[in-house]
């Protein structure tokens, strides 16, 4: 068992935590049973370690079975290394290193795609880990993260995703005007979300949103601006029918996916 958290092992494992890290190694942390379990299902190729506490493998004895049969080993670890390893409070047992894994723009969308997330400048690893878990339960085909944007390899990004990164195409690192070539090339329009675009009821109602479609959203604070808006086909607002100033960057993009998911499902 490995039980000293000062090891170079261990602190190679916490360095992951840092964007530096993760370029040079081209690895990533994977933290907690749920985040795992995903991984061993849909990408046991991408795990290179595997570390749990003993514990940890009894509660969840399903993990200790996707990892025999991925032919991956578990190296049993002290809860003090897990802490030590992992990025939150309550790492809950299980870390994993992983290979990185971004897909190309091109494939995105040499694949015919009907429905794709673009984030622009989107800073939050939160937000940007619910966008994927959103755009997957709505059946997107793709998350293209620009250059601009968070690291899709940030550990709170990873955990947001609550493992939906193991399960649809995410491309990184991309040029937005690239983005919006390809789209259109593709046959795809482009939605801008936008607090002063038209209302999303109205584009519901049209027929607006049963075509392919790639939604664009950006920063949390400023949004778009207006050269990122002139990129776009439409702009589109969620509206508001209570009181609240404004809606977080994730509920809204969840709200845009399922509306066109919806339509296009219709």
């Amino acid at each position: 068992m490995l039980d000293n958290p000062r090891s170079p092992r261990v602190r190679a494992v916490a360095k992951l935590e840092k964007r530096a890290a993760r370029l040079e190694t081209g690895m990533f942390l994977l933290e907690g049973p749920q985040a795992v379990s995903e991984a061993l299902t849909f990408r046991p190729n991408l795990v290179v370690e595997l570390y749990a506490t003993p514990t940890a493998l009894e509660r969840y004895v399903e993990i200790a079975q996707l990892a025999t049969d991925a032919g991956v080993d578990i190296e049993f670890v002290s809860e003090q290394v897990i802490d030590a390893m992992a990025d939150t409070v309550t790492p809950q047992g299980f870390v994993a290193v992983c290979h990185q894994f971004p897909t190309s723009v091109k494939d995105i969308f040499n694949n015919e795609p009907k429905l794709i997330a673009i984030l622009e400048e989107v800073r939050d690893p939160g937000n940007a880990g619910t966008i994927i878990r959103a755009a997957d339960a709505a059946g997107a085909d793709a998350v293209i993260f620009t250059g601009r944007s968070v690291d899709l390899y940030n550990p709170k990004v990873v955990r947001s995703s609550t493992g939906s990164i193991f399960h649809l195409p995410v491309a990184v690192g991309a040029n937005l005007i690239d983005v919006r070539e390809r789209a259109r090339s593709a046959g795809l329009q482009i939605l801008a979300a936008d607090v002063k675009g038209g209302d999303l009821l109205e584009a519901r109602n049209s027929g607006l949103l049963a075509k392919p479609t790639a939604w664009l959203f950006g920063n949390e604070a400023r949004g778009l601006t207006d050269d990122d808006l002139l990129l776009a086909d439409q702009s589109v607002s969620v509206p508001l029918y209570g009181h609240a100033e404004s809606m977080n960057l994730a509920t809204a993009a969840s709200v845009c996916l399922y509306e066109s998911a919806f339509a296009q499902r219709s």
